[in-house]
This record gives structure tokens, C-alpha cells and sequence, in this order.
């Protein structure tokens, strides 16, 4: 018996030790493979810079390494926004880059902020006396709104491609009527008129208020793109909203005809002129380079210095603990705190693209942040999102920078208690007995609804949370309680009414936030810094730990639906996200 007990025990220790070196070997050939592909190929001596849009995505902070992707051979490379505007800068004095071309097509993975602030960055391109070129055969609000910037925009002559150059919308959906068939009753406290963050949970349709703040976003978002496309192509607004409003744009020729675009290209006339640009005489000569493989060789890695500019990316949605890839406020504010304790860093720019969350989260990171400000210089900088818990935390920044299209302000609160007893008794056919020791002790338990007192509990609740929100405002922008309260009330804006507002400093990007903080850390040439980003992005190795330990790296579809009708107490969200009609 003993025997047998000793083998059994050496056969699965055996087991044990073979598992552990297979996760060993299996780690060691993803990262040989992630190593394998992270290795900088070489520029060529002479050539064209490319920026095409279906193969590559630009993300906030420096991507995560994705050893399942290599594997897969995944064709889609991943750029950080900042990287790829300081690759396009960077070629504008490079002699081997002669020119840039842009295929704007199948834009739908990039944000109206990213495509705004890689349009600037290319129009610097531009005042180098190098040319930009376009080519499209499909195009998209999105996609046309950056090809627009080129000195020639060019367009197959082919007919049959869906023309989808149609405006900017959103869609508002409400869950009203198939809540009430389920027999789910969501009660909605709120103070702000505009908040809207539940609508879609007790309401068939928009309320007035929400049609009028979300048709001004829009109209802000579209005039900011019409009138930049306007200038480039020397047309007027009104010649751009006529042909989109007549759905005049059906083929290609109707975009020539519009001053749309240049000319019309066969495949190859396209190379002609692409081997021109590239002062070759035949097309095969040509040597292309992605943005990404551009960056990748160009942009050195951040050397460790004695001074740097530290970038916090607040990239996700603002909830409770340590999450890892949400602006989880126990780990934020450890990050942040970190970040103040570095003598090496001497200024810091916290970059924001975040709906908003968890107030209490919103509120230990910003108490971080408020001592980093005491500290080193401070400067905000609004990517795609900077609204309600994401506003909560940034303004009181010395100077906030905002992109034109940035949804921000949704100065607001909100708490949502779904009551699912109708379900349970209708649909379900259960019955639910409560056993309290106290007498509100189930009021959160969503299987009945709230009396009264419970009710006005929570407003107290809400109510104190906004007179919060409005002080901090009010203190951190110098602006009366009063007005704030008057432009607050849970309504949006975006970046470019924000700044008449008082909400921000100025229309900017990314890269002239770090130039301010570098110039208010010093005062000297920007470029001489090193900027190092927080958090730091996980290896392959760490991401591979995480899943073994169990740790979230992402939200199921289904689960995030459910999860938007749970309990949500004290929340200052944005709830809705713009996207370009495509």
C-alpha cells in the first residue's frame, strides 16, 4: 500500500513538473516570437512614407505586446497616437522620406480624436514643402476628413464602391419597452436635466433635453470637420453640405465634379504618379515604409534620464479597485503617487479618455493628482473623452488642452436600482421572502422596489455628490458655483463649445500639452526631454501571468449588457459615444 501510495505521488509530481516546464517552454517561444516580432527592419535609403488605415490602428498609450496575434498572424499593427504624429514630425526632416501617402479607407478602427490630431500633425508635414497625397476608393466621413489634408486627394475611376462621405450621426437607443416585457423596472435618480446616462433605461424615447444636447454635439463634431475640409479643398461649407445633403456623392465622378478630389486614377496611373513622387522611373522601384515600421526604427526608445516628462494615459472607464485595464482608482492613485515621488520627473501631463465611473474612484485619484499639482507641473490633455468622472479628475490641472471633437463636461450624477420582482414573479414564476435585520436591509437587492424614504435617501445621495462635482469645478477653472451649476445639470459638450465655456484652456493636442509641461518644467527646448508613460503598457509574459492568476484583461459582450442594468450607485458616466457614420 505504501508503495503504491509513494508511486502515486511521484507520478503526479512528475506531472506537476512537466505542466510547469511546458508553460516555461510555451512562454519562452511566444516571447522568442513577440521578440521576433518587434525587430526593426531597415529603412530604405529613399522612399515613400505610407499611412494606410485598414492595417493599422492608433491606441492611447504604447499597445500591450499580443503574442496571440503574432501567432495568428494578425495584419493589423497597432501605433501609440503619440508615436505616430512624432514619426509624421520627424519625416518632414527626413531626407530618405519624399513624400507621404494616405489610404484612408476602412478608417472605422480610429477615433475622430486620433484622426484629428494625425491631421495637424500631417498639415506640419506639409509646410516642409514636402507633398502629401491621397488615395481613396470608398470614402468615409472619417476617412475623407484626413485624406482631405493632402495636396492632391485622388480616386479610383472605378464605379461600384460605397460611397459613405454622408455627415456624422449617432443613434440613442432606449430599452424601455423591452425592459417593461421582461418586468424589469429600473428607478432612476439623477440631478442634471441633461444626464441622460439612464434614459435609455426608463424611457421609450429622448427627452427633449437629451435631442438638444446631442444634435449641438453633433453639429460641433461636423463643423469642425466640414470647415477643415473646406480650407484644404478651397471650397465652402455650404458647397460641402449641399452635395452630402442632395446625396450627390453616388460615384467618383460626382466627387470630381464636387472639387472633392483631384483626378480620377486607374491602378496604373496611380503607380505613375506614385513613382514620380518617389523620383523613380518605374513603379517596382518604389520603396514603401508603413508608419508603424517608420516609428518603430525612428523613434528611439526613452532613454532613462535625470529629467523627463511623465504621461499619464486615463484610458477606460473610471471604476473601484485595481482593474487592469480600466482607470481603476486604487491602482491610478498608486501610479500617481509614484509618478510624484520621482525626482526625475518634472512635470506631468495626464492624458484623459474616459466616459467617467466610479465617483469614489474618481476621487482618490483625484486627490493624487491634486498633490502631484502641488508638487511638479500639471497639464491635462482630452483625447476622444474627458466627460464626468473623466472631467471630475482633470480639472483642476493648471492648463487643459482639448481636442475640437472631444466630448467632455456632463457635469452630473446619477444612480440606476433595477427592481427585476416582476420578472421573478411573471416571467420567472418565483417568489422572494426577505429576512431583514434592519428595515431597509434588502433595499439593494433589486427584487422589489424602493419605498419613499429610500428614494429620498438616495437623492440626498446624488445630491451631495453634485454639490461636489459643481465645487471642484468651481474651484479648480475660477469659475462661480453658480455658472457652473447652470452649464453642469449632466450636459455635454464637446471641445470646441468647452472652450467658449470655460471648461478648457485651448483646442490642442497631445504633443502641445507635453510641450507646455516641458517649457513650464524648464523652460527650455521641448525636444530635449525624455517623456516616459504610466502605466506602463503589460508584457507578453505579464498578460500570460495575469490569465493564469485569473485576472480580468476584458469585458464579455453579454456580460458588459448585464452589467449595464445592475445596481449603479453615485455615478458620474458619460454613457454614449459618438462614431462616424460608415
Amino acid at each position: 500500500m505504501k508503495d503504491f501510495v509513494k508511486m502515486t505521488l511521484a507520478v503526479i509530481c512528475g506531472l506537476f513538473i512537466v505542466s510547469v516546464l511546458s508553460v516555461i517552454l510555451t512562454i519562452g517561444t511566444i516571447g522568442g516570437i513577440a521578440a521576433a516580432g518587434s525587430v526593426q527592419q531597415p529603412l530604405p535609403k529613399s522612399g515613400i512614407l505610407k499611412i494606410d488605415l485598414s492595417t493599422m490602428v492608433m491606441c492611447e498609450n504604447t499597445p500591450a505586446s499580443n503574442p496571440m496575434a503574432l501567432i495568428g498572424g494578425s495584419k493589423m499593427e497597432s501605433i501609440q497616437l503619440l508615436k505616430a504624429v512624432k514619426a509624421v514630425k520627424a519625416a518632414a526632416a527626413d531626407p530618405s522620406v519624399k513624400c507621404i501617402y494616405i489610404l484612408p479607407d476602412n478608417s472605422m478602427n480610429e477615433s475622430l480624436a486620433s484622426l484629428e490630431e494625425l491631421r495637424k500633425a500631417l498639415e506640419f508635414f506639409r509646410e516642409s514643402g514636402k507633398p502629401v497625397v491621397a488615395y481613396t476608393e470608398a470614402p468615409t466621413t472619417g476617412g475623407y476628413y484626413l485624406a482631405s489634408v493632402a495636396d492632391k486627394v485622388y480616386m479610383t475611376s472605378h464605379i461600384g464602391a460605397s460611397q459613405m462621405f454622408t455627415g456624422v450621426s449617432s443613434q440613442l437607443i432606449f430599452l424601455k419597452d423591452l425592459l417593461d416585457k421582461l418586468g424589469v423596472n429600473v428607478q432612476l435618480i439623477r440631478h442634471g436635466k441633461y444626464k441622460s446616462a439612464g434614459e435609455m433605461f426608463v424611457r421609450s424615447s429622448s427627452s427633449q433635453e437629451n435631442m438638444e444636447q446631442n444634435q449641438e454635439m453633433i453639429n460641433s463634431i461636423w463643423n469642425t470637420l466640414s470647415s477643415q475640409i473646406a480650407a484644404s479643398r478651397d471650397i465652402t461649407v455650404d458647397e460641402i453640405n449641399a452635395a452630402i445633403n442632395a446625396l450627390k456623392l453616388v460615384g467618383p465622378q460626382d466627387f470630381l465634379d464636387c472639387k472633392l478630389v483631384d483626378e480620377l486614377l486607374t491602378a496604373d496611373q496611380l503607380k505613375d504618379k506614385l513613382a514620380a513622387l518617389a523620383g523613380v522611373e518605374k513603379y517596382k522601384e518604389v520603396k514603401f515604409v508603413g508608419l508603424p515600421t517608420y516609428a518603430a526604427a525612428k523613434l528611439l526608445p526613452t532613454k532613462i534620464e535625470k529629467r523627463s516628462i511623465a504621461v499619464i494615459y486615463a484610458d477606460g472607464q473610471i471604476v473601484d479597485g485595481k482593474e487592469p485595464e480600466q482607470v481603476a482608482g486604487d491602482r491610478f492613485a498608486s501610479v500617481i503617487a509614484k509618478v510624484r515621488a520621482d525626482s526625475t520627473v518634472k512635470a506631468v501631463v495626464l492624458r484623459v479618455n474616459s466616459p467617467g465611473g466610479s465617483v469614489l474612484a474618481s476621487e482618490k485619484i483625484k486627490a493624487e493628482l491634486d498633490l502631484l499639482g502641488e508638487s511638479k507641473p500639471l497639464v491635462a490633455s482630452f483625447g476622444d473623452y474627458a466627460a464626468s468622472g473623466g472631467y471630475w479628475i482633470s480639472n483642476n490641472c493648471q492648463k487643459i488642452f482639448s481636442d475640437a471633437v472631444t466630448l467632455t463636461g456632463s457635469i452630473g450624477v446619477f444612480s440606476a436600482i433595477p427592481d427585476i420582482s416582476g420578472t421573478l414573479k411573471n416571467v420567472a414564476h418565483v417568489t422572494v421572502t426577505p429576512v431583514c435585520s434592519n428595515e431597509h436591509g434588502d433595499m439593494y437587492s433589486m427584487t422589489r422596489p424602493l419605498d419613499a424614504a429610500e428614494q429620498d435617501y438616495l437623492h440626498k445621495s446624488i445630491e451631495t455628490v453634485y454639490d461636489r462635482f459643481v465645487s471642484i469645478v468651481s474651484a479648480g477653472r475660477g469659475l462661480d458655483p453658480e455658472y457652473v451649476d447652470e452649464i453642469g445639470q449632466g450636459r455635454v459638450w464637446t471641445g470646441a463649445e468647452a472652450e467658449t465655456k470655460g471648461l478648457v484652456d485651448e483646442i490642442g493636442t497631445l504633443s502641445d500639452a507635453i510641450h507646455w509641461a516641458a517649457v513650464a518644467a524648464g523652460g527650455e527646448d521641448p525636444e530635449n526631454w525624455a517623456v516616459t508613460e504610466y502605466p506602463a503598457p503589460m508584457t507578453a509574459f505579464q498578460q500570460i501571468v495575469a490569465k493564469m492568476a485569473g485576472l480580468p484583461d476584458g469585458e464579455d459582450v453579454l456580460a458588459s449588457m448585464v452589467d449595464g442594468i445592475k445596481v449603479r450607485k453615485d455615478i458620474a458616466v458619460m454613457p454614449y459615444q459618438i462614431r462616424l457614420s460608415f
